[in-house]
């Protein structure tokens, strides 16, 4: 396994990953009641210019990947996406290391998950992040954890 520079060529792979991960992660956690994504295309494209893409690649197949951009002095990460077949494997741990990696001169990352994602928490927790806010949405049972990481010194 590879992990690579995404590229504009490969919004519609990493478009179809996100889906079949979020649907996958609605099965897990038994709740159908989470919205779909529908995010198309158009929509990824602008990101390749605003953030960092990395994609994890099998067998020419991408099968992991993640965003990340910088605000305020402050790495923000997100969409972090493993495809269901291959989860377990480390494929997340090696996705989050090599953007941080590729943001070395930050001073902390952020993160958000989902609360269907929490268990995806362990992960995030073994890489030294920690929970430091959660956020509601009016009318609505979903919530945002925001996690984060300061440097290591």
């Amino acid at each position: 396994m590879d992990i690579l520079d995404a590229t504009v060529a490969d919004a519609a792979e990493i478009i179809e990953l996100q889906k079949l991960a979020f649907l996958s992660e609605a099965l897990i956690y038994d709740d159908y009641a989470i919205p779909p994504l529908t995010q198309t295309v158009d929509d990824l494209l602008p990101d390749f210019e605003r953030t960092t893409i990395l994609k994890a690649v099998s067998g020419g197949k991408i099968i992991g990947s993640v965003k990340g951009c910088m605000k305020e002095g402050i790495c923000l990460i997100g969409r972090l996406m493993v495809h269901p077949d291959f989860r377990r494997q480390g494929i997340g741990a090696r996705l989050m290391g090599a953007i941080e990696a590729r943001f070395d001169t930050t001073q902390a990352w952020e993160l958000f998950t989902g609360e269907l994602s929490l268990g995806n928490m362990r992960l995030y927790e073994r890489l030294g992040y920690v929970v430091t806010r959660t956020e509601s949405f009016d009318g609505s049972s979903f919530a945002v954890v925001i996690m984060s990481k300061a440097r290591q010194q």
